[in-house]
């Protein structure tokens, strides 16, 4: 989901003193995803529990799916998103949670944590640590230009040729992630985002085949810069990426102003969340992070550094205004009900939708 100020070396080791163990101190090893999360937070921890962070990160959940299912990986916390979390239980590659270990969980929000259920009942494995929507980020001006008189209010910015063929001279980025587009094309065509039905999933990707050839990249995360700096106009991205790429903008006065919309045929709402692997090097460092994470002074100072909501009821008071009164933060109960999770699907079905993907990206 994945999805912040991107690009500020977190996956440099963060080894701040701290207290305690000297002779032989810890390490907590986390892989994220790319620039998300506030270095301070990091350093908080370090100060507070002596522990020292290896951060490292990762672009896409087909790259931390590899290396979860493969097992080893080293790290203590991995940060799926809400569809890759059954897989890895049916796999046994995450560890369930020892809730008595995890006591600030009492501040989680039960009504985002009812969407959690359909791929972690019982919030048995996973926990919430920031959730989205996918949309679609723009530049005003430049698409104002270009598409005069259309309303960006719909998927047809981005799946119409006729649309993206005026586009295409600005830049058009789509995420890397095949899970995520196949889910917002098939919602636009009308048809179940969860779709079991290989048909379905061929319809898709006619669409973004037609769609390709005004595609200038596929990528999930490098569109922030992209956007603030100018150099392309539109991008189908995460809500929290395209406000931070709208907040750099801004911040350079480049003359760059960019907007999201959810669009109206609505969208896929996603979690991303901590899980602890199977055969995590440092359990007990993890559980300290989790539950440290799970204060709502922390997960607030988290969100505001992302721009992304959080799972934690307590904490909604301590988010920056602007973030917790953006409806594109924070969607209005009217959008809310536009916005759907995507599912596990089965794995046959996966491997015939890995290959269409790869016609997407290829053009052929």
């Amino acid at each position: 989901m994945r999805a912040w100020v991107k690009a500020l070396g977190l996956s440099a080791v963060l080894a701040l003193a701290g207290c305690g163990q000297a002779d032989k101190p810890q390490t907590l090893t986390i892989y994220n995803w790319s620039d998300y999360m506030d270095p301070a937070l990091l350093a908080d921890f370090t100060k507070e529990t002596g522990i020292k962070v290896e951060y490292s990160t990762f672009d896409s959940n087909e790259i931390l799916e590899t290396k979860v299912l493969q097992g080893h990986t080293g790290y203590d916390i991995v940060t799926p998103s809400n569809h890759n979390v059954p897989r890895y239980i049916t796999a046994r590659a995450i560890a369930p949670l020892d809730k008595a270990r995890l006591p600030n969980a009492k501040n989680l929000w039960p009504e985002v944590m009812a969407h959690m259920a359909p791929f972690d009942p019982g919030a048995k494995y996973a926990v919430p640590y920031m959730w989205g929507t996918i949309g679609v980020g723009y530049n005003v001006e430049a698409v104002a230009k270009r598409l005069p008189g259309v309303n960006i209010d719909s998927w047809a910015v981005v799946f119409d040729p006729a649309n993206l063929a005026k586009l295409k001279d600005c830049g058009v980025y789509y995420l890397d992630a095949s899970e995520d587009m196949y889910a917002v094309a098939l919602n636009y065509l009308g048809k179940d985002p969860n779709s079991k039905t290989l048909a379905d999933y061929q319809a898709a990707t006619d669409l973004m085949v037609k769609a390709r050839p005004y595609v200038r990249k596929f990528h999930s995360s490098e569109y922030i810069e992209a956007l603030a700096n100018g150099d392309i106009c539109v991008a189908v991205g995460y809500s929290g990426d395209i406000l931070q790429a709208k907040d750099r903008a801004e911040e350079a006065k480049n003359g760059v102003k960019l907007d999201y919309v959810i669009p109206k045929e609505g969208s896929q709402v996603w979690f991303d969340v901590f899980t602890i692997p199977i055969d995590a090097p440092n359990p007990d460092a993890a559980y300290k992070f989790l539950d440290f994470m799970l204060r709502p002074e922390v997960i607030a100072k988290a969100s505001n550094f992302t721009q992304y909501a959080n799972a934690n009821a307590a904490a909604t008071k301590l988010v920056d205004a602007e973030v917790r009164d953006n409806p594109n933060v924070y969607p209005t109960p009217e959008v809310f009900k536009r916005l759907f999770v995507t599912k596990d699907k089965d794995q046959a079905l996966m491997r015939e939708v890995t290959r269409m993907w790869t016609r997407v990206q290829t053009g052929q």
